[in-house]
Formats: structure tokens, sequence, C-alpha cells
């Protein structure tokens, strides 16, 4: 990866809060398929940075919705994004549009392993100590305990006290301080017990997220969107505000609030409704 496109990465999510960070991703519009092709073209045949710019941009938000798959290990959003973000500039200059997939559908597996390898390397320390009363629990646990053994209750009432922490954050860091590290990856060992069939990893990956029929359904909302945006044009005035206050509305209309409207029956507005709704599926059915 070459230094401007690493850098490019690397301060993305920098500027302003995450907050603000968000709300700009998902303002960029996703690009269509033709797009993305013309744009991953010019980057794979002419080393065009500003097309790898703008894959990369209209593909931030996709790197937010991984990252949020991994909030529970305590890590700062911010910088799960930006380890996100990182794989997500591999997959771009890796990625050949000759292969007939869409990026996100490539990147998904860069942008995890990224924040896989992230939350490896600081997935122990976050475990013990997250908190400022856990992290000075922490650092002076142990020379305030006067054997090897759990402390009595008469114990971690003095540790508290000493300590300017309550009796409820001492048992907490007591346990946390006597649990063994756990190993990340499924061992290879044939022992069958419960200890061997766990590890963090089978949790980290949503299983129930596919960002690449996320896409496709939200290309194809948008078609369905553009289609019945269109055939309602078709319609006359009355009907179209027919078909829009008794079916897209929040608030919706009743026949008889029609009626009134347009003083005729509310059986007449049933009708034209119906009518309209034949209309209707005939346009989109055209197209």
């Amino acid at each position: 990866m070459s230094n401007t496109m690493q850098s490019m990465a690397l301060t993305i999510p920098q500027s302003g809060s995450i907050e603000a960070y968000m709300q700009s991703a998902y303002s960029i519009p996703m690009l269509t398929a033709e797009k993305e092709h013309e744009l991953a073209t010019r980057l794979h045949f002419e080393d065009d940075l500003n097309a790898a710019q703008d894959l990369i941009m209209s593909h931030l938000r996709f790197v937010i919705h991984i990252a949020k798959g991994y909030s529970g290990y305590g890590l700062p959003q911010a910088d799960l994004i930006q380890e996100g973000n990182v794989g997500l500039m591999k997959a771009v200059k890796r990625f050949n549009p000759e292969v007939g997939v869409r990026l996100v559908s490539f990147a998904v597996h860069w942008i995890k392993a990224e924040i896989h390898e992230f939350v490896l390397k600081n997935w122990r320390i976050v475990k013990i100590a997250t908190t400022k009363a856990q992290r000075k629990l922490f650092f002076n646990l142990r020379k305030n305990k006067k054997r090897l053994g759990w402390f009595s209750q008469d114990e971690v009432s003095t540790v508290a006290e000493t300590l300017g922490v309550s009796n409820k954050d001492v048992l907490e860091m007591e346990n946390r301080m006597a649990s063994a590290d756990q190993a990340f990856d499924l061992t290879d060992s044939d022992d069958d017990s419960q200890s061997t069939n766990f590890a963090p990893a089978q949790y980290l990956e949503d299983q129930h997220s596919d960002l690449s029929v996320q896409v496709e359904n939200s290309n194809w909302d948008n078609h369905v969107n553009n289609q019945l945006s269109q055939a309602i044009k078709c319609l006359d005035e009355r009907s179209q505000d027919i078909i829009t206050t008794r079916w897209l509305n929040e608030d919706k209309a009743t026949l008889q609030e029609l009626a009134s409207k347009y003083q005729i029956s509310a059986e007449r507005v049933r009708q034209l409704e119906k009518n309209a709704l034949g209309k209707l599926k005939g346009a989109i059915a055209e197209h």
C-alpha cells in the first residue's frame, strides 16, 4: 500500500467526534455497480488514487457497520473503525474489477481481519480494567492482599476503604484478576471438555449480517421506490392524492375523509383507489 493511501485510511476517523464522523460517512451515497467498476478499473490499471478515494469514501458506512459488531470488547469505537478502515484500504488496493464481484463482498474479509488483529492485541488489558476505578484497583490490589487466597468480607471492606472504592468494585476486580487467559482461537486438542470447545473468536463475528446481501437489498429497494415514484406520476392529480394519503403517508386517510374532501361518496373513492392501484401495477410491470 502506498504511503498516500495509508495516510488516507489512518486520518479518516480523527476529524471531529465519532458521532459526526458516522453521520458524515452515512451521508456519502453508495456507488452503483457500474460506477464502482469504472473506479476500480481506473485504480487497478491506471493507479488512479482519486478513484481509490471515491471507493473508500463510499464504503466507510460498511466499516462502521462491521466495527459495531465488536463493541462488546470494550475497545473505543473510533479505534475499531480506524482499524477497519485500514482493512478497507488494503482491500481496495487488491480489488480486481475483472473478478466480477462487488467490492463490499471482497472487502469484508480484509476489514474483519484488521479488527480481529486489533482485538487480539488489546483484549486482555481491556478485560482486566476499563474504568478509572478498575484501573486504580488493578494497580493497587496486589499490594493490599495479605494472603494468596480470596479476600474475606472484612478484607474487602478494608481494601475498599483504603482505595476509596465500593466493596462491589473490589470483588469484581478480584474475580477478574483471578481468571485465566482464554485462548482466542479454538485449540487443536482432542479433549472434548467445554473449555476446549469455547473461544472468543467464535463470538467475534456477527453471523447474522451479510453485507453483500444488504447492499443487494438496498439497491433493490431503491429500484422499487424509483419505479413506484415514476408510476405514480402517470396518475391524475386526484388519484395521486388518494394513493398517497391512503397508502404512503404515515397518518393514513380514511375513505370518508377523502369523500368529504372531494365531495364524492366513499364508494367512489374506493373505486378510484382500486383503479389507481391497477394502473400502478400495470406501469410497474412494464418496467
